[in-house]
């Protein structure tokens, strides 16, 4: 998962994933964020990326994201899936394996 404060900038961002085959796909919502920074209680909107990836791929999304993401900190987090349908398992298998 990917916040951002522009949700046009992070489609963009999301796009060169797929098109470099880091991720398979990614989901844009609108998000409200509540966080402390630099000793402030900030409340603002942002936007969220929730992508499909597997694990070998998280290591260049993180450094891509450090490299170009607008915030000083960008947000990046992975969780664990569990389970998903083999059909969808194998489809984000083959869209991230390189050509």
């Amino acid at each position: 998962m990917i916040t951002a404060p522009d949700a046009e900038w992070l489609a963009s961002f999301v796009r060169g994933l797929v098109g470099d085959r880091l991720c398979a796909a990614g989901n844009i919502a609108p998000v409200r964020s509540i966080y402390r920074w630099q000793g402030e209680v900030h409340d603002s909107g942002e936007a969220l990326a929730v992508v499909r990836t597997v694990p070998d791929r998280v290591p260049e999304i993180m450094q891509r994201t450090q490299r170009e993401h607008p915030y000083v900190v960008p947000s990046v987090i992975t969780l664990p899936v569990t389970d998903a349908t083999p059909e969808y398992r194998a489809w984000i298998i083959e869209q991230v394996t390189p050509v």
